[in-house]
């Protein structure tokens, strides 16, 4: 499965010429290279991993376009193990801004390794292709296709022995929590194959922005801001720049939240994230737009944007892991 971890992004010489720059996060130069400079290592899957005992394995969805995903499975009791109680399936969208980080890469597996063996679900972390190399909305529709293939899968021996497609949930951090986003109000439109429906989602720290400032954020320079650059970096073809509904559903002419496809929504946030503001925003509009599901806001005080996943064996990380054992279980 080495076609899985290809990425054409790889060091650059300081000599090369750039071309274009996200300050600390990524330079392209004249040559066509890319260098990611957050992106933290690829890694292997683990049958157990040594710490958490949870299991992972690679697959791959799609060869055309490529999609894979890594799977985690809970150490399983003898009641799951013989078949008498499966657990919840969690399709899971990776944060990095929609350019950078990996399914497979060191920091998200570790924190994937974690969070099963907290919250005892089976999680279907899906590797989507990134930009600059394939631009959005290839990420969205990649999620989809995920998405679709755990509805109708009958070959995955993990996913038809211990998954439940009675529950099958969305969630995700940061660009990730954008596509839950996404996927949620497509569910709500489209049908999954086999009769399957989004249970639940979570939006942890979701990167969502829009033209206008609000709350904290600097009106002077907005349009300078990380987040805005991103976008237009991300998907420079999008209608309405960073005032699209993927990147802002409350923008006039969005589609209505009360469309949302599942029945409980967990919409995340931190005291000193940037985006705060805008998840709150979302949470006050989901709650006032007529939906009939249940949803809930958590707020970790005192702490950054996606903490949790750098940060994940800290008390408030453990808090974060808590809640998504209770949303996911209960």
């Amino acid at each position: 499965m080495d076609s899985i971890y290809t990425r054409t992004a790889t060091a650059a010489p300081n000599t090369k010429e750039i071309t274009m720059e996200i300050p600390t996060f990524l330079r392209i130069y004249k040559d066509g290279t890319i260098e990611r400079l957050q992106e933290s290592p690829m890694v292997p899957p683990t049958l157990e991993d040594p710490t958490t005992a949870t299991s992972s394995k690679d697959v791959v969805i799609s060869n055309n376009p490529l999609i894979s995903a890594r799977l985690y499975l809970p150490k399983l009791t003898p009641t799951h193990e013989n078949n008498l109680n499966k657990v919840p399936i969690l399709v899971y969208f990776h944060g990095g801004g929609f350019f950078f980080e990996s399914a497979f890469s060191q920091l998200h597996h570790k924190y994937t390794n974690l969070f099963v063996s907290v919250t005892h679900v089976l999680v279907v972390s899906v590797e989507y292709r990134l930009a600059p190399e394939t631009p959005l909305p290839a990420a969205y529709d990649d999620c989809w296709e995920a998405l679709k293939w755990v509805a109708r899968n009958k070959t995955e021996a993990w996913l038809m022995k211990h998954g439940d497609l009675n529950r099958v949930f969305i969630g995700g951090d940061s660009a990730g929590a954008n596509i839950v986003h996404s996927m949620a109000m497509r569910a709500g439109v489209e049908a999954l194959p086999c009769g399957v429906k989004v249970y639940g989602a979570f939006v942890s720290h979701p990167y969502f922005y829009g033209s206008k400032a609000i709350g904290s954020e600097a009106v002077a320079g907005h349009e300078e801001s990380v987040s805005f650059v991103v976008w237009n970096f991300v998907y420079p073809s999008a209608p309405g720049g960073v005032d699209n509904p993927m990147i802002n559903p409350l923008v006039h002419g969005a589609s209505g939240l009360a469309g949302i496809g599942c029945c409980k929504l967990l919409v995340c946030t931190a005291e000193r994230d940037e985006l705060r503001d805008r998840a709150i925003l979302y949470y006050e509009a989901v709650k006032e737009s007529g939906w009939q599901g249940e949803v809930e806001l958590f707020q970790v005080e005192d702490e950054d944007h996606v903490f949790h996943i750098h940060h994940p064996q800290t008390e408030n990380a453990f808090k974060m892991l808590k809640r998504f054992a209770d949303f996911l279980r209960n």
